[in-house]
């Protein structure tokens, strides 16, 4: 439980924001038993709310980490850039799936496929 008074600035705070933990970016009292809380959230959303002490038990201290880390596997990592690699190599060679397979494909059938099926979409004589 954290009291109104211990709301400081750049505190990372749970039970503001029923999604996920704000940011105190300034604070307000309001007498003794209220506090206008400006907050920001972690996708940098401002927020506005007053907090009375019947909101006190709702309130903790939030760990904040880091969204990212660096702690993965690098063969997974390895594997996940491959993936991403093969997904995006038509964009910069629309010939990679027969450059890359041991099929040998003859000049005649590259020319049917380029030019003569592909521009007819959608296909209906195969």
């Amino acid at each position: 439980m954290l009291k109104l008074e211990e709301l400081k600035k750049h505190a990372a705070v749970s039970g503001i924001d029923p999604a996920a933990p704000v940011r105190i970016v300034s604070t307000e009292a309001i007498g003794a038993d209220a506090l206008t809380v400006y907050s920001k959230t972690v996708d940098g959303t401002v927020l506005e709310r007053m907090l009375f002490r019947a909101d006190e038990p709702h309130l903790s201290l939030a760990h904040t980490g880091r969204p990212w880390a660096f702690d993965a596997a690098g063969d997974e990592f390895k594997l996940a850039a491959e993936a991403f690699r093969i997904d995006l190599a038509h964009l910069f060679d629309p010939m990679m799936a027969v450059h890359a397979s041991n099929v040998e494909p003859l000049p005649h059938q590259i020319t049917a496929v380029y030019e003569a099926m592909l521009p007819r979409q959608p296909l209906r004589f195969l």
